[in-house]
């Protein structure tokens, strides 16, 4: 049977695959022995684990049971501290997000002065160097209950929210504020007209972004004293209370799995 007949039956002959890049060898080995390098340096070992693990075991079995009456109880400390969890996001969404579209504008080179904007640009860098859990110790070291989580989330938000508000305010379309330079509008003007109706969509995505991480953080930010519930984990983790803080782990992987889809749902419908 001819080359030409074996073609014709089973279509033409697939060219061989090409053999991976240089490039692409060099960086898997490279990252492998990063990885390595890393290990060696902290001195990274799976022994405390195999040393660790009756204990280990002991304590899953008790965590895969957990105590459901501390869900079922409407008047659980549970379900006051979830509260209090989402109080403290609800709160920093707000007015982080409210403030952060203000300094977006101050951090843009559309929409500010060129002085202002070579100002508010570093200082939004510094706002996010920092990790909420930063602001959190800060606070907590002078006040108490959830106003340090509302402060050390409110702060990060502005880092966060300004910084990508800004980015789409300097992708906005040049046309319509042409149109009003040449009209004589003011820069409030500009921005109240043209800008922020722009960006609008953009800037309500991240404001659901944010209150993700809120809710995440939050859970965080409460194991070192700033509110909310991850105090009452902390509690039930000293305690030795593996249902009961089984139960609060089960509780928030569903809140934050829920919210998640539902600003995933309202994000495809802004932008």
């Amino acid at each position: 049977m001819t080359q030409a007949t074996l073609e014709r039956r089973d279509g033409p002959a697939r060219p061989a695959q090409p053999p991976p890049s240089p490039l692409l060898v060099g960086g898997v080995l490279g990252a492998v022995a990063v990885t390595i390098v890393a290990g060696w340096a902290i001195d990274f070992s799976l022994a405390p684990v195999v040393e660790q693990w009756p204990q280990l075991v002991m304590i899953l079995e008790e965590v895969v049971h957990p105590e459901w009456a501390e869900i079922t109880d409407p008047s659980s400390r549970l379900w006051t501290a979830l509260k209090e969890t989402a109080a403290i996001a609800v709160i920093a969404t707000f007015v982080g997000s409210l403030i952060a579209l203000g300094v977006a504008l101050l951090g843009s080179k559309v929409s500010a002065p060129p002085a202002v904007y070579r100002v508010t640009k570093p200082v939004m860098a510094v706002i996010r160097s920092l990790p909420d859990m930063a602001y959190a110790l800060v606070f907590v070291a002078v006040v108490t209950g959830p106003l340090p989580g509302i402060l050390a989330l409110t702060i990060f938000n502005i880092g966060i929210v300004a910084k990508l508000t800004a980015e789409s305010i300097d992708a906005v379309d040049p046309g319509p504020l042409e149109a009003l330079d040449a009209a004589g509008a003011t820069r409030w003007q500009r921005a109240r007209v043209a800008i922020v109706p722009a960006v609008l969509p953009h800037y309500a995505s991240y404001v659901l972004y944010v209150f993700e991480l809120n809710i995440r953080a939050s859970v965080v930010l409460g194991a070192v004293g700033a509110g909310g519930i991850g105090q009452l984990i902390m509690l039930y983790f000293n305690r030795a209370d593996y249902p009961r803080l089984a139960a609060v782990v089960i509780v928030i992987f569903v809140v934050v799995i829920a919210i998640d889809l539902l600003s995933q749902v309202l994000r495809r419908r802004l932008v």
